[in-house]
């Protein structure tokens, strides 16, 4: 009797994954949310920083963030096109992950400080301060070395207890001041933002590509996968602003700034490790010489210098955008009219208005970073729950990223009930409700300032505070404005509740 052999199973590769995800997505996830964490975690102290530390003023230090915050947004148009046509998406994320540990852990050497000193009727006194943020409080020595309490008002300066009848006015108009700076360490504070800002360029512009690349045009997991990885932006930012916000004011600018390092430190670990992970995704789109990447490190490097240059000249930035970006929006809608035709003429000017409706949007918003940090410190009252619960000026910033968190599952589902029923706004509408709640956000502060305020005896005198409620309700109001602006370019699921939450998930941090 023949021994018959048993038929031939085909083998099946079952690959692992990561929430029914391809495991490459948790690689590109965590260091995604660590890049987040450390920026925004910087972001929530830079302008208290410049003020408070190498006392800038306001002007300087938010035409300082100004630069900063307009190249973090242009470079990456540079970095991807670097990475298209060169590297490949892989190979700069890493080059900009190192770029963005050095830049962060570079923002720790701050030194002593900047100097203040006040001169009256022949008589100089030294400007010293204790604490940051909110409890930062200014102290005059005078000749004598005797230190006393200073604060400022429309009158002048005040040197001594007001309550005191022995104190001191240097009346607004008759002392002269002046400053001393530390020029190596504002030299590290602008090559540290420099390197940040050439990290951000290789960095965001091509990890979200690495996203698209690790599944199918027709994988139905894609956009899932895209609101598991826009949700770790989210993630990033909301920890970091609590945790650095807190750390860097209670304990000192260095400790807030060396955790946002720590952060970006752990995401390029993250990303090295988990590259086999990836599986090949990102690569170059042809064979890539190494002479090529070692132009790309030293073309990195030198564009160093005029970043330098640049953010220190925050003028020449803001007036070079103020003919430029005109200039491109004037140029793009002259081709749509005299080069296009029909519908696709049409929906490029509709477009091109699109878009400058949003550069207005982000410009209100960013205020976040300058203005409204200001505001925090100076102006809110920042107890939560008396005796019980305060937050530093700088963590007020979490609020943005909390509430995306909370918000966006309602959104996803009105949106998507609207849908159903045919009553879904248009993309102009969104734009118009955006640009509608983000002044409204600011009237609400307007309105809070000039009806809730009160006069509040602090160490340093009587101060002008306002609910901290007011800041809360203009942050709600700016985020849902971003929820109805950022879908726009996300249009691209069949699984609309899918599409929708990644598009509310998603940030104006990619671009």
């Amino acid at each position: 009797m023949s021994e018959v052999n048993p038929p031939e199973i085909p083998h099946i590769e079952i690959r692992k994954t990561w929430f029914g995800h391809p495991r490459g997505l948790s690689v590109l996830f965590f260091a995604e949310m660590w890049e987040r964490f450390s920026y925004y975690g910087m972001r929530a102290l830079l302008v208290l920083y410049l003020t408070q530390h190498f006392l800038f003023s306001d002007i300087q230090a938010q035409g300082i963030y100004a630069a900063y915050a307009s190249l973090v947004y242009l470079t990456p148009l540079i970095g991807g096109f670097i990475a298209d046509r060169y590297l490949g998406s892989r190979k700069a994320v890493l080059i900009g992950a190192i770029f963005l540990t050095l830049g962060h852990f570079l923002m720790v050497f701050e030194g002593e400080g900047s100097s203040q000193f006040l001169d009256y009727n022949n008589q100089q006194y030294e400007v010293q301060s204790e604490g940051r943020g909110e409890t930062r409080r200014l102290f005059a020595i005078d000749q004598n070395d005797n230190r006393l309490p200073l604060t400022f008002s429309a009158e002048g300066a005040h040197i001594g207890s007001r309550a005191e009848a022995d104190s001191t006015l240097l009346p607004a108009g008759q002392y002269t001041s002046f400053t001393q700076t530390q020029p190596m360490y504002q030299t590290f504070l602008f090559f540290a933002l420099s390197l940040i800002i050439v990290g951000v360029g290789f960095l965001k512009a091509n990890i979200s590509t690495i996203v698209g690349d690790l599944y199918d045009k027709d994988d139905d997991r894609r956009d899932s996968g895209f609101t598991i990885f826009y949700m770790g932006i989210n993630l990033g930012s909301l920890l970091s602003t609590i945790l650095c916000g807190w750390l860097g004011i209670v304990y000192g600018w260095k400790y807030g700034f060396g955790l946002a390092g720590f952060g970006m430190l752990t995401g390029l670990i993250t990303f090295m490790i988990g590259m086999p992970l990836l599986e090949g995704r990102g690569e170059p789109p042809r064979q890539l010489r190494p002479r090529w990447e070692m132009l790309t490190w030293i073309g990195g490097t030198i564009f160093l210098l005029p970043l330098w240059w640049l953010i220190q000249n925050d003028h020449v930035v803001v007036t070079s955008l103020a003919y430029i970006a005109p200039g491109m929006f004037l140029f793009m809608l002259g081709y749509s009219i005299l080069a296009l035709k029909g519908k696709t003429r049409s929906r490029m000017i509709v477009a091109i208005v699109l878009m400058i409706f949003s550069v207005l949007f982000w410009v209100l918003f960013e205020q976040a970073g300058s203005s409204l940090s200001l505001y925090a410190a100076r102006n809110s009252e920042l107890t939560i729950i008396p005796d019980l619960l305060t937050i530093t000026s700088a963590q007020t910033q979490f609020f943005n990223p909390a509430l995306i968190v909370l918000l966006a599952p309602f959104f996803a589902w009105i949106w998507q009930a609207m849908s159903h029923r045919g009553i879904e706004p248009s993309t102009p509408v969104k734009f118009s409700w955006a640009l509608i709640q983000v002044g409204l956000g600011f009237l609400v502060l307007v309105f809070g300032a000039k009806f809730f305020a009160t006069e509040t005896q602090t160490e340093d005198g009587i101060r002008i505070l306002v609910p901290l409620i007011w800041l809360f309700f203009a942050y709600l109001l700016h985020t849902t404005g971003e929820i109805c602006l950022s879908p726009v370019g996300l249009s691209r699921a069949e699984d609309r509740r899918g599409e929708i939450f990644c598009r509310l998930s998603i940030k104006r941090r990619t671009l």
